[in-house]
């Protein structure tokens, strides 16, 4: 199931969903916590993309592994494929815990409150929204590190 589709390795199809629909989610979510009035408005939206986001992110993951055993690669090649997947386990946290503060926003502005509790969620959503922004970065470069730099004339791989 995840190993390919069409002959196409699922990781690389799904993966851009990830690398796309989480820092878009980030970044509606931080807007929705700086301007309170766009959580009506954006709100169900920006959940909806996060949810698909993360639910690319084991799909993402599981196809990964499937990717790796079918490359076996070694050296230089094998230790960033390692780095990558390293760093792919860890994005499951930050954006799941997104999700949740997302959802919390939206609840607790659906229901008409405000003040410090709602101030205390925005803040705790902005800092999510890094985290997970920063993780898919981080770990989307060490994909394509993995795989692009022995084929675009490094001779570090030769």
């Amino acid at each position: 199931m995840f190993d390919t589709i069409l002959g196409l390795p699922v990781h690389a199809l799904v993966v851009h969903a990830v690398v796309v629909l989480v820092p878009l989610g980030a970044v509606g979510v931080i807007a929705m916590a700086v301007v309170p009035r766009w959580r009506e408005r954006f709100g169900v939206a920006v959940l909806a993309i996060l949810t698909i986001g993360l639910l690319s992110v084991p799909v993402a993951t599981q196809s990964g592994k499937k990717l790796q055993e079918r490359l076996n690669a070694g050296g230089v090649v094998g230790k960033q494929i390692k780095n990558h997947m390293d760093m792919g386990k860890l994005v499951i946290y930050p954006t799941a815990a997104l999700w949740i503060l997302a959802a919390v926003l939206l609840l607790m502005n659906r229901r008409g409150r405000g003040g410090r509790p709602v101030t205390v969620v925005a803040l705790l959503a902005v800092l999510a929204a890094l985290a997970a922004g920063a993780q898919v970065a981080v770990t989307g470069h060490l994909g394509s590190v993995a795989a692009w730099s022995c084929t675009i004339g490094s001779s570090a791989c030769k």
